[in-house]
Formats: C-alpha cells, sequence, structure tokens
C-alpha cells in the first residue's frame, strides 16, 4: 500500500485517485477550491481525505495533476513542505493547437520542477502518454517513468504496479522532455494516425 497526495481536481486527478483506491493504497486530494477537493474525495470514496493546499502533503507520493502552467509556480509555492517526497509530474507543455511543445527544446517541464524542489525530494515523469478515459478503463497499459533518484523511480514503479499497470523506466529526467514529446505524438495518433482517442502507447516485447 502506498500513500498518495493528489494536487488538482481535474480528470487526470479523479482517475489516478480511482485507480490508486482501487488498488488499496490511500490517497489525499488537495486543491486550491477546498469544496472542490472534498467534493472528489466524497466521490472517490474508499477512505480518500481531502488536505490543505500548502501545507505538507500527506503522502510519500505527491503526484501534481495540474496544467503545465501551474505545475512549477504550485511547486515552488509548496517550498519545503515538499521536502523528502516524491513528487510526480503528469502534465504535458502542449501550445494552443497541441501541435507542438510550448517550452523550449532544452528542458521539460519535469526538470523544471527538479529545479524548484527542497533538497530531498525527487522528482519523476509519469502519466503523461495515457489520455485519462483510457486509463480509466483500468485496461493492461504501460507507464513510462522518467527521473534521475532510483528510489524515487523504485517508489512510483511500485504505485504504478497497484493500478494494474506496467511500469516502463525510459532512464533519467533529461528522458521527460521525449515523455512530453510522446504526448504530443500520442495528440497526432489521435487525430491523424488512427483517427480516434481510444489509443495507447505501449511496449511489445518478442522473444529472444
Amino acid at each position: 500500500m502506498n500513500s498518495i497526495s493528489i494536487i488538482g481536481t481535474g480528470n487526470m486527478a479523479r482517475t489516478i485517485g480511482a485507480l490508486a483506491i482501487a488498488g488499496g493504497n490511500t490517497v489525499e486530494i488537495i486543491g486550491r477550491d477546498q469544496s472542490k477537493a472534498a467534493d472528489l474525495a466524497r466521490a472517490l470514496g474508499g477512505n480518500a481525505t481531502t488536505g490543505e493546499f500548502g501545507a505538507v502533503p500527506a503522502g510519500d507520493i505527491v503526484i501534481v495533476a495540474l496544467l503545465y502552467a501551474s505545475v512549477v509556480p504550485v511547486v515552488t509555492q509548496y517550498g519545503n513542505a515538499l521536502a523528502g517526497k516524491v513528487i510526480v509530474d503528469i502534465s504535458n507543455p502542449f501550445n494552443a493547437a497541441a501541435d507542438g511543445l510550448a517550452i523550449p527544446d532544452s528542458t521539460s517541464v519535469a526538470q523544471e520542477v527538479a529545479k524548484a524542489v527542497p533538497p530531498g525530494a525527487g522528482v519523476v515523469k509519469a502519466f503523461n502518454t495515457l489520455f485519462g478515459h483510457v486509463l480509466e478503463r483500468r485496461l493492461p497499459l504501460d507507464v513510462f517513468i522518467a527521473g534521475d533518484d532510483a528510489q524515487a523511480k523504485a517508489s512510483v514503479a511500485e504505485f504504478v504496479k497497484s493500478l494494474g499497470l506496467r511500469p516502463l523506466d525510459v532512464g533519467g529526467l533529461n528522458m521527460a522532455h521525449w515523455l512530453e514529446g510522446a504526448g504530443l505524438l500520442m495528440m497526432g495518433l489521435a487525430r491523424q494516425g488512427v483517427g480516434h482517442w481510444d489509443v495507447a502507447l505501449g511496449a511489445t516485447e518478442f522473444p529472444r
């Protein structure tokens, strides 16, 4: 069982929260709007709780389920309240047309988060290549993860397994930029390649 805090009250927060509870994890929902956070916690059930925005999260793993432009400012605002936590960035920094990235090629949201967190906090990129409506179907999907902290990645991998999903480590945090590009690739596949949104990116292993 993992202890999870989710900052955000949107669709991905709801979906990951539901999967987490179904997987036997404890879940804390945190939002700027306390009433929305409380509503989501009640909807999730399973002893889901609410936390105070800006206070030390209860979870060892803190999933920042916000639009990309809010991720670094919120992490910065939390400051030392995130010391010792594993921070999971799930965002995709798409431009307005969702046909390009809205950040420089030399970085990623997760890498900028790593600059903002206090010492002792680990940063992991995960879940950004999965559409929420596909994730909520609870299919056996692949979750790509990237990070420089081996223990943080191991904690996230354990959590991912509890959801019935397969964690796949793609390397250090520099790979987060390419995972964000893979999120963009998924948009192109949905719009052009397969022509619908019921699609997921995964890895197929062949016998050796």
